[in-house]
This record gives structure tokens, C-alpha cells and sequence, in this order.
């Protein structure tokens, strides 16, 4: 097997990988070789973290399997070891395997508002490992409506895959199609003497973005029954979308076309909403529900509201089953950079002011550089407020402690990136107007050192917490944890060791994919992902990545997860209450 090792770059821009290496994008054609990592493994003397208890203990690796995990483990001369003293040894995401961190909410290759995002399976998912996580799930949009279309799409995408992944899928109409369709994506079915393993567990649903994947209560309320019949998990993107477009309407007649009429134009209140009429509706079906990126106190509200007091009318004495997942950007950023006044800000290594005459310049040639990805006259500038806009939208200061501390109080229960990474000439394809502003941010390679630092490192959760909400959680939620297990004798080795005295820095120059620019550039934290094995194999280590594509494998994750415990005997209980149809005497 071929593995490539690969240096810390900033832009990459080949979909072929061994085009990579030939148009002079940072890599080193001697990289290339063939992988010589050890199929036995001896991780000695570190902290062994599981969700539920942390021990010193040392752990033995064979063929991808995890031997043993015990103190003083002695081994043969043909052994790799790691020395992982005073470090955390951790598997942060369990199936019949022992995975590093998963993200449960990335979009790779995803085509959005006229642009594709930069990163595809591959660089990606190196980005994730380099970064400690070796799972993700992904969401496959619908080809003009149809599911399995979609699926074929994205699975040819996900070829080149290094790491294992899953997927959610998107709705985005309603019919008799869609709903058979369903029951393909979940179920293992036989068409045309093939066998269908789609594994899909979870479906998607806009609240926004409308005339585009936006759908209506009515849509909604037929999805959810859907998803409550076939035991699978309703997602939300939780905006008004009407009161959105009405909003972009009005920051355009006042002249506001910057990247802050974005944030204006779908104000908290408006997350908010949608959040509580989602919750209402999914209290209504009696199906559990997920809110994805949650980034507001006005969302935290709704969710702690409906996970504290039942609100169906199923008369549940515990509260709702309502999930609610914030992502890397919502508890490490605010909204302060979109309102900067600089149209342009120089680039870091090169920190001189801009004259009139440039700036004119810049300006006259812009339309160019943008319709042509080959002119790199202006590359060294960033376009850097423009990087920051995602919906909902990255919130004002307050509302990153606020979902910190509902991370930590449970209100909030795993942590995603919504990784969907743009470079700077995509993004300036709004230029003149928000609303043409490719939405997404990056966060796939820096969630698990971000939690760590910001949730860990301030005292706000354990490092068993740290483990739950970056992993065992959400293999928990899509049923991909049928035991509770984690570092144990006859898991597969997919690991990582932290070392949380060391620190790291987010550069663009540094980062793994594709994009240009970083949203947490400059940002510094303690705890650094030193080690990520990977199937038994050592994938990231000494800051050098050794992936190979086609490696990863698709998870199927299956329906009925622990969130549909005892939903059939709250219908049933529903259903007793009635006290109808109330039988009355018709008179002659």
C-alpha cells in the first residue's frame, strides 16, 4: 500500500494525489513511499481515558486489534513504542471498535451557493487525522430530489476516503418516492438482485435557506413520522428561513451588502424560532429529535426548556428527547472580525499598508482574480472578515460562554465542526453582496484540540467528560456503540495520545486542508494531539501525516438507537389518555 506522508501546507488545489506532489503544492515527491508502520504497537505508561474512568496502563497493539491494556506489558524487539507518559492514551468513540475523536457533522465536497467546498475525502479527512479525530459523518444531498441518487454520488466521493466515515442524509421535498427511499437508505434491501447496505440512521432537514433546501411545516411534520416509523434520527437546521429572506431584503435596502448584513439578517431570535417550532413539532410526532450547530443562548433556551420539561402531549415524566450539538466555532469565536472596517487586511508575513493606488488597483482586477483560480497576483491578501460567514452565524460575544456552559452542564451534549471550507476566491464571489457569500468554516482538524482548551484546560469539564462529548456520545446517539467499551483486549486500535502540556498554534500555514485562510488563525492552546493511530497503523506522528487513500471504510449505523427507548409505550400511554371518541346518543 502506498501512503503519503504529507508536509503542512496551506493551498491545495489537485484532486489527483499524485498531481499534489507534481504541481509544486508543498509536498515532497520523496515522501512518497511505501508505509512501514509496525502492525504491533506498544503504547507504554500513558493514561488510559475512557468516558467513564481514566487509568495508568500500558497498551499492546496487533494487526489492528487491541491485545492488551495493563501495567508493565513486556514485548518483543519487532514492537514500535510509543512512550506516552504523562500523557492521555484515548479511544474517544466506540463501536466493536475503539475510534479517536468523530465528528458528527462535516460537509466535504459539498456543493453549495454556486461553489464546491475545497477540501473532498481526502484532504479532508488527513486535515481530521492530523488533528486527532478518525471518524466523521457526512451529509449526502439528494440529486433533483432522489436519495439514491445522492447515495450513488457521494459514494463515489467518499473513494478516496483515509478514514472511516458515515452519513446523514438531506430532505429536501416530500413524496411517495422520498418516502420509499427512506426505507432503502435505513433497511438492507434487495433491488435488482443487489444488495443495498445504505446504513444511514439520520435525516436532515432546512429550516432555511429558502427556494433553495428549505421546507415547510407540512414537509416536516410527514419527515418526522417518517423518521419515527423507521427508528431514525430527525435532524434540524434550526433558522426561520421566511423571516431570513425578509431580512437579507432589508439589509439590502439599507445598503448594508457586507459580510455583517449576513449576521444581521438572521438574528438569534430568529435560530431561536425555529427551534422551538422544530421541538414543538417533534413533541407533537413523539419522535426524538437533533439540533445541528447550535449557536445561540435564544436555541440553548429552547433545547434546556424542552430537555428539563416534557412537552408532548405523550405525558413523558422525564423531558424531551431533544439533542442539541454546538460546533468548534460557536464556543471558540465571536462575531467582533465581520465588522471590521479594513476591506483588506495584509497577510501576516507581510504586514505593510496598502497605498491609494493599490488598493484602486486591487479593485479594478478583482472581478478577474475571482473568475480564475490560476491568478495568485493577490494571494498574500485575506479577505479576512469575509472567511468568518456560516449560518446560523457565528454570534456576539456571550454567546460562546453560554454554550460552553451548557456544554458542561449537559444541556448540550456532543461537539461537531460543520467543516465546510471555502479559500478566499470563492469566498470574495460576494463581494458585493452577503448574500452570495459561500457559508462555511473550518473546524475538522482543530475541534479536539479547541475543546480541550477551551473546556478541559479552563476547568469546565474532566477529561472523561472531554471524551464523551467529542466521541462516545455521538456513537452512542447514531448506534454505533453497542457496548461500553472503549481501550479494551479485542477492540480495534484507532487511538490517540494527547500530551496536555504541550501547546499548539492555528496557522494556515500549518493546517492540513485545502483552504487559504483559517478561521482560528493565531489562535494558541494547550494540549496537542501528538500521536493518531488508525486501523493499528500510525497515522499521524513527530507533526508528519501517513495516509492512504481508499483507506477508510464506510460505517453503517443502524436504526433504533437508545433515543427511541420506550417511545412505543409512551404512544401506547398517549393513546390510553384519550378518553375518545366520546360516544353520544343520536337523538330521533
Amino acid at each position: 500500500m502506498y501512503a503519503f506522508h504529507l508536509s503542512s501546507h496551506g493551498d491545495l488545489s489537485s484532486a489527483n494525489l499524485f498531481q499534489f506532489f507534481d504541481a509544486g503544492f508543498g509536498y515532497d515527491k520523496s515522501a512518497c513511499e511505501i508505509s512501514s508502520s509496525s502492525s504491533k504497537i506498544l503504547i507504554k505508561g500513558g493514561t488510559v481515558v475512557n468516558d467513564h474512568r481514566e487509568e495508568v496502563a500500558d497498551v499492546y497493539v496487533e494487526d489492528g486489534i487491541i491485545v492488551a491494556v495493563e501495567p508493565n506489558i513486556k514485548v518483543a524487539d519487532d514492537v514500535t513504542v510509543l512512550d506516552a507518559t504523562g500523557k492521555f492514551v484515548m479511544p474517544v468513540e466506540m463501536n466493536d471498535k475503539d475510534y479517536g475523536g468523530i465528528d458528527p457533522h462535516t460537509h466535504l465536497a459539498a456543493e453549495f451557493m454556486s461553489a464546491e467546498s475545497v477540501d473532498d475525502f481526502f484532504s479532508g479527512q488527513a486535515a481530521a487525522l492530523a488533528g486527532g479525530t478518525t471518524m466523521h459523518i457526512d451529509f449526502v444531498k439528494p440529486v433533483n430530489g432522489s436519495l439514491t441518487a445522492g447515495f450513488k454520488v457521494y459514494e463515489k466521493k467518499a473513494k478516496k476516503s483515509c478514514m472511516d466515515y458515515g452519513f446523514h442524509m438531506v430532505i429536501t421535498k416530500w413524496n411517495e418516492v422520498v418516502s420509499n427511499e427512506m426505507e432503502i437508505m435505513v433497511k438492507r434491501k434487495v433491488v435488482f438482485c443487489i444488495v443495498s447496505k445504505s446504513g444511514i440512521n439520520s435525516f436532515k432537514f432546512f429550516l432555511a435557506y429558502k427556494g433553495a433546501q428549505m421546507v415547510n411545516d407540512e414537509l416536516l411534520l410527514e419527515g418526522f413520522k417518517k423518521c419515527k416509523s423507521l427508528g431514525v434520527l430527525a435532524m434540524v437546521h434550526a433558522e426561520n428561513g421566511d423571516a431570513v429572506y425578509e431580512g437579507q431584503k432589508r439589509m439590502i435596502e439599507l445598503g448594508i451588502t457586507g459580510p455583517e448584513g449576513h449576521a444581521l439578517s438572521r438574528p438569534p431570535l430568529l435560530e431561536g424560532e425555529a427551534t422551538s417550532r422544530a421541538i414543538h413539532l417533534a413533541g407533537f410526532v413523539n419522535t426524538p429529535l437533533y439540533v445541528v450547530h447550535v449557536m445561540s443562548i435564544d436555541a440553548v433556551e429552547e433545547i434546556a426548556r424542552a430537555r428539563k420539561t416534557e412537552i408532548t402531549s405523550h405525558f413523558q415524566a422525564a423531558g424531551q428527547r431533544v439533542i442539541g450539538e454546538p460546533i468548534a466555532a460557536g464556543l471558540a469565536l465571536d462575531d467582533s472580525r465581520i465588522w471590521d472596517p479594513d476591506f483588506i487586511t495584509a497577510a501576516k508575513q507581510e504586514p505593510t499598508l496598502l497605498s491609494f493606488f493599490f488598493v484602486s488597483v486591487f479593485v479594478l482586477f478583482l472581478t478577474l482574480w475571482i473568475r480564475s483560480d490560476g491568478i495568485k497576483l493577490f494571494k498574500h491578501y485575506d479577505l479576512s472578515y469575509f472567511r468568518y460567514v456560516m449560518s446560523p452565524p457565528i454570534r456576539a460575544s456571550g454567546h460562546d460562554k453560554a454554550l460552553q456552559a451548557a456544554l458542561s452542564t449537559g444541556i448540550l451534549q456532543l461537539v461537531g465542526t460543520d467543516h465546510c471550507s471555502f479559500n478566499s476566491t470563492q469566498k470574495a464571489l460576494g463581494i458585493d453582496d452577503f448574500r452570495k457569500i459561500p457559508n462555511g468554516v473550518n473546524g475538522i482538524e482543530e475541534r479536539m484540540h479547541l475543546v480541550w482548551d477551551i473546556m478541559v484546560e479552563s476547568g469546565q469539564i474532566s477529561v472523561t467528560d472531554y471524551v464523551r462529548i467529542t466521541s462516545t456520545e455521538c456513537a452512542r446517539i447514531f448506534k454505533i456503540y453497542p457496548r461500553k467499551g472503549a481501550i479494551l483486549p479485542g477492540s480495534d486500535a484507532d487511538i490517540i495520545i494527547l500530551n496536555p502540556n504541550s501547546s499548539v498554534e492555528i496557522t494556515a500555514k500549518s493546517h492540513h486542508f485545502r483552504s487559504d485562510t483559517n478561521v482560528y488563525e493565531g489562535r494558541r492552546g494547550k494540549g496537542k494531539v501528538e500521536v493518531t493511530i488508525a486501523g493499528g497503523r500510525i497515522v499521524w506522528e513527530n507533526d508528519e501525516l501517513k495516509v492512504a487513500p481508499g483507506s477508510g471504510k464506510y460505517v453503517e449505523m443502524q436504526p433504533f438507537s437508545y433515543l427511541f427507548n420506550g417511545i412505543d409505550k409512551l404512544d401506547a400511554k398517549y393513546l390510553s389518555s384519550l378518553k375518545a371518541p366520546v360516544k353520544r346518543i343520536k337523538s330521533a
